[in-house]
């Protein structure tokens, strides 16, 4: 039996839903990535404090996770996808902490060779992150219902779940 128009519509309605989350999903993690990495580029051949390079983006992801969870209300049913994701975005913002601190220990001023280098590194690192990243949150949002996803699109699109203010 072929599939009605307001099937079809539907169905696409949903995928491109499905696309738009994990467009937004990807921009989240660049957005959190390279601002970590700028912190530990800003001032080449400055000393920064240990303590804002290695922790920026893991307090950033974990104020992230809370957010995210009181948007979409986590189910009992939903607790594994949950953790399984949590996971990862807790170990890539390790990673890039890592990272970026690294980059700024190093007391020598890169030059325009080496700072694309190490660009490189960060954007390549971000890649094999979302690799991961992407299908744990895809399985989590498959099993959201509406209302969660309604959340889940409206905390990536504007960076907060719709009951917070803006700043």
């Amino acid at each position: 039996m072929k599939p009605s128009t307001k099937d079809q519509v539907e169905g696409e309605f949903h995928e491109a839903k499905g696309r738009a989350v994990v467009v937004m999903v990807v921009g989240l993690l660049v957005t959190v990535i390279f601002a970590t990495a700028n912190l530990a580029v800003a001032a080449p051949g400055k000393a920064k404090s240990s303590a804002i390079a290695a922790t920026t983006a893991q307090e950033h992801v974990e104020s992230r996770i809370k957010q995210l969870r009181s948007a979409i209300k986590v189910t009992e049913a939903q607790e594994l996808s949950w953790n399984n994701l949590t996971k990862v975005m807790r170990e890539n913002a390790k990673e890039m902490d890592t990272l970026t601190k690294e980059r700024g220990a190093n007391p020598k001023v890169m030059n325009a060779v080496e700072e694309l280098k190490f660009h490189l590194t960060i954007t390549q690192t971000q890649v094999a992150q979302l690799e991961e990243f992407i299908p744990l949150f895809e399985a989590l949002y498959t099993s959201m219902s509406d209302e969660q996803k309604i959340s889940a699109d409206a905390m990536f699109q504007k960076g907060r779940h719709p009951g917070q203010k803006k700043k």
